[in-house]
């Protein structure tokens, strides 16, 4: 067994493709829309669904705004460069919810961001990277 997605339902699709797309340098593998049910499902990921784990975004056409409840916490990506990646996500008009910095009970470096539904997306160094060897 391996995990295939994690789902998140969005309240804009392009602007939530631009972000994952464009922010955080995702791939959109795939885009169907369903009209019968009223809705689109996009594939967006760092390679391809045989062999990674994706994020589908959900798209209900009548539906802007998600609450986001109790139970969702975030998802984490890995980055080489925390503070490159940042840097560049806030260039992009990205939200930066965290600074890059060690975790409270840790040394292992992370930082937050936000998607533009209010999603939280993990970043964090990863261990080949020079910084985080040192910490």
């Amino acid at each position: 067994m391996r995990l295939l997605h994690t789902m998140l339902r969005v309240g804009d699709l392009e602007r939530s493709l631009v972000f994952y797309t464009e922010v955080l340098g995702m791939r959109l593998l795939r885009r169907k829309d369903y009209p019968g049910g009223r809705f689109t499902l996009a594939f967006v990921g760092y390679g391809d669904e045989s062999d990674t784990t994706v994020l589908e975004l959900t798209h209900n056409w009548d539906i802007e705004r998600y609450e986001l409840g109790e139970g969702y916490g975030h998802m984490a990506l890995g980055v080489d460069d925390i503070h490159g990646t940042c840097a560049a996500i806030a260039a992009k008009g990205g939200r930066i919810l965290r600074e890059p910095g060690p975790k409270q009970h840790g040394s292992t470096v992370i930082a937050f961001v936000e998607d533009p539904d209010g999603y939280k997306v993990e970043l964090i160094q990863l261990s080949s990277s020079p910084e985080r060897s040192a910490a």
